[in-house]
C-alpha cells in the first residue's frame, strides 16, 4: 500500500470510521532538474532571507501572514493543529446527494479512504453498501494542509474515494466567456450526434500518455547518441481558414465509419454557400480527414 497522507476519522451521524488517506493516483511524468549548460551541474533553488541575505535551513523556517505592509504576524503548525474544527480529524459528512447533481468542475484532486484497522471493517463497509444502494454521492467537510476542505465520498471497485472539491465560490462564472449567439442548422446538429455515436467507447483504458512516450524516445536517443525521432507532421488548421461544416462534419462521420469497417457511406447534404463565404478561399482540411474529404466531394459530383 502507499505511503498513507493523512489518518483520522470519518465521522457519519453517530458512526466513526478510522481511516487513512492514500492517493488515488499515481504521477508518471518526465521530471527535469534545472541544470547549468555549461558543464550540466544541478542547479537548486536557495532559501534566502531578504533582510539579511543568509541562507537559511527548514527548521528555521516558518509560516507567516502579512496583515499590513512590513507588518507580518508568524502562525505557527501547532496553533494551526489546535484550531476549534469539528473537522480537524475528521471527515464530516455533512449530506447526500444525487450523483448527477454534482459539477465535474468543482472536482479536485482524489484519494481512496483505507479503513485503519479492524475496528474500522464493520462501520466502512456499512457506509460503502449504504452508498451502493442509495446510489447517492456524501458531501463531507475535512481540514487538511492548513485548510478547510469540501469533499465528495463515492465508491469505486468496493473501495470509498475521497474526492476533493472547490467551494461554490472557488468557481469562476462562464459566461463571459461564451461565444455569441449563432445558427446552427437541425442537420448539422443531426451529423454531429452521429458523429458522437460513431466515436462512442465503453471504456478509457486504450488511452495513454503518447506525449511522455514521445519524450522518453527523445531522452534515450540522447543519451545513447543517436539521431532525434523525426518531428510531426502539423495537421491543424489554421486559425483564420474559413470552414463548410456540413462537409467537416460528413467526412468526419465516414472517417469514423472507415476507421471500424463500417462499409456505410456518409450521407452529404447540400450546404447554400453564402456570397460572403463564396467570395473567400476555399478551406484546407485538417490532415486526418483530406482523403476522406475527397472522397465524400468526388461522390456528391458523381451524383450531380
Amino acid at each position: 500500500m502507499p505511503r498513507p497522507l493523512w489518518a483520522g476519522a470519518i465521522s457519519f451521524g453517530l458512526v466513526t470510521i478510522p481511516v487513512k488517506i492514500v492517493s488515488a493516483t499515481e504521477d508518471h511524468d518526465v521530471h527535469f532538474h534545472r541544470v547549468h549548460l555549461t558543464d550540466m551541474g544541478r542547479v537548486r533553488t536557495r532559501k534566502v532571507c531578504e533582510l539579511d541575505g543568509e541562507v537559511v535551513s527548514q527548521d528555521e523556517i516558518g509560516k507567516g501572514y502579512e496583515i499590513a505592509k512590513d507588518e507580518t504576524v508568524p502562525v505557527t503548525d501547532e496553533e494551526l493543529e489546535q484550531m476549534p474544527l469539528p473537522t480537524a480529524k475528521a471527515i464530516e459528512i455533512a449530506a447526500f446527494v444525487d450523483a448527477d447533481t454534482i459539477d465535474p468542475v468543482r472536482i479536485s484532486d482524489s484519494y481512496y479512504l483505507a479503513a485503519d484497522g479492524q475496528v474500522a471493517a464493520k462501520p466502512y463497509t456499512l457506509l460503502r453498501k449504504a452508498l451502493e444502494r442509495s446510489s447517492k454521492v456524501a458531501v463531507a467537510k475535512f481540514a487538511w494542509h492548513g485548510r478547510e476542505r469540501l469533499g465528495l465520498l463515492r465508491i469505486r471497485e468496493g473501495a470509498i474515494v475521497l474526492h476533493s472539491m472547490k467551494w461554490p465560490d472557488e468557481v469562476r462564472n462562464p459566461q463571459e466567456l461564451a461565444p455569441r449567439e449563432v445558427e446552427v442548422g437541425e442537420e448539422e446538429i443531426e451529423q454531429a450526434l452521429q458523429l458522437a455515436e460513431r466515436m462512442t467507447i465503453e471504456d478509457l483504458t486504450g488511452f495513454h500518455d503518447e506525449y511522455r512516450e514521445a519524450l522518453e524516445d527523445i531522452i534515450a536517443a540522447k543519451a545513447e547518441g543517436k539521431p532525434l525521432p523525426a518531428p510531426a507532421e502539423d495537421g491543424k488548421q489554421d486559425k483564420g481558414e474559413v470552414v463548410d461544416l456540413m462537409a467537416a462534419l460528413n467526412a468526419s462521420v465516414k472517417a469514423a465509419k472507415e476507421s471500424r469497417g463500417d462499409g456505410e457511406d456518409a450521407t452529404v447534404h447540400e450546404m447554400r454557400t453564402s456570397k460572403k463565404a463564396a467570395r473567400k478561399a476555399p478551406a484546407k482540411k485538417a490532415a486526418g480527414s483530406k482523403k476522406t474529404a475527397k472522397k465524400a466531394a468526388a461522390k456528391k459530383r458523381s451524383a450531380s
